[in-house]
């Protein structure tokens, strides 16, 4: 018989608690953005899940760089509606 293959929710939790060391090293003030980052990873399983990557840390990561660009775009549009204000 095939071995079973973990579900991509539930590697992604035993990888995230594989960093839990490292979380705790950080700074006090580090740790909201360590979360916040592993709450991209959460926010992008179902991603994460088609992407079939043999090694999970590939879309963990993309799904924290999709989670950034969002943020960087969206400030961007901010940044230029308060210049535009301004101009006007």
């Amino acid at each position: 018989m095939g071995k079973t293959v973990e579900s991509y929710r539930i590697a992604l939790e035993d990888e995230i608690g594989r960093w839990r060391g490292f979380e705790k090293a950080l700074r006090t003030e580090d740790h909201e953005a360590f979360e916040a980052l592993m709450d991209a990873c959460r926010n992008y399983a179902s991603a994460g899940s088609n992407a079939t990557q043999p090694i999970l840390f590939e879309p963990m990561i993309l799904s924290i760089l999709v989670s950034q660009q969002k943020k960087i775009v969206r400030l961007e549009k901010k940044l230029d509606a308060i210049q535009q204000t301004k101009k006007n």
